[in-house]
């Protein structure tokens, strides 16, 4: 383990989805499903190695609505209801998660990214982070101490999201993401953006105003220079982008009794943890547990 503090925030309901979906249906023998703890665990020994981590906090999202439900209405609405091969396994990853000593965070009204933003906001001057995540809605905190650790085309791959890997990827800085977000919407979340907005005209407008306020004073003041197509469409739907720009921002002060020490990783009982992954049977992540 590295000397200096490196913390890992899993995202964990995101995780444990990505693994259920990239690996074939795991059972243990009373027939409990397995498959998405199996791969969750993978990617976070892996992480682990690959980070050098000596910290780890989980937080997971619950099931009641959230404030961004209470601003609109459809957000989630489209989504299909988790596979109950899925919701049986979410108490089973806590208590793995709980037998590392590994603290686990969960707070109705929020999801799990506010948590996440919450408690990297927190150790932000304390430790490097590095957010372990199945998907790619916390790029928006990726800065010079805060970078996404993600899984890439199968379960033994990963990408590591630094600033310059964001403005790689999608052409505008991490802290530029809501505001593509807001113009280009997301399909998964129901988030509405701007219709007509594809990627590459929301880089390119970011890139060219900086952000979606910005961008809104032009078009104002009717100085903005843009096609007549999208200029009709950025001012037909100016609410449905500030609305998309409030959802897909994530809080960063959710009340949370979160410390960096509660969160060191390393001291578990490793007998408990073998007991159970023998339950799981889970057999060849047994040998791995001397890494730790």
């Amino acid at each position: 383990m590295s000397d200096n503090k490196r913390l890992i925030i899993i995202d964990s309901n995101s995780l444990l989805h990505r693994a259920f979906h990239a690996l074939p249906p795991l059972a243990n023998k009373k027939g409990q499903p397995t498959g998405a703890v199996y791969g969750f665990l993978l990617t976070l020994f892996k992480a682990i190695k690959d980070l050098t981590a000596n910290y780890i906090a989980a937080c997971f999202d619950t099931e009641k609505p959230t404030f961004r439900h209470q601003k609109y209405k459809e957000y989630k609405i489209h989504r299909p209801p988790t596979p109950k091969d899925i919701i049986s396994q979410i108490y089973l990853m806590k208590e793995v998660l709980k037998s590392f000593d590994i603290p686990v965070f969960e707070k109705d009204g929020f999801e799990a990214d506010d948590l996440i933003a919450t408690i990297a906001k927190k150790t932000k001057s304390q430790a490097e982070t590095f957010i372990l995540s199945g998907d790619l809605d916390n790029l928006q905190l990726v800065d010079e101490k805060i970078r996404v650790y993600t899984l890439g085309k199968g379960i033994k791959d990963s990408v590591l999201y630094d600033e310059q890997k964001v403005v790689e990827r999608f052409g505008v800085k991490p802290e530029q993401m809501n505001d593509f977000k807001a113009l280009t919407g997301d399909a998964s979340d129901n988030i509405p953006g701007v219709p007509g907005i594809g990627k590459k005209t929301a880089a390119e407008l970011i890139k060219k105003y900086q952000n979606l306020k910005n961008l809104y004073s032009e078009l104002a003041t009717d100085t903005a220079v843009l096609k007549p197509k999208i200029k009709e469409a950025l001012k037909n739907n100016k609410e449905s982008a500030f609305l998309s720009l409030n959802l897909v921002e994530t809080k960063k002060d959710v009340p949370l009794e979160f410390t960096l020490e509660s969160s060191k990783f390393g001291q578990f009982d490793k007998e408990k943890v073998k007991n159970i992954f023998n339950e799981l049977g889970f057999y060849s992540l047994i040998d791995r547990l001397s890494n730790f």
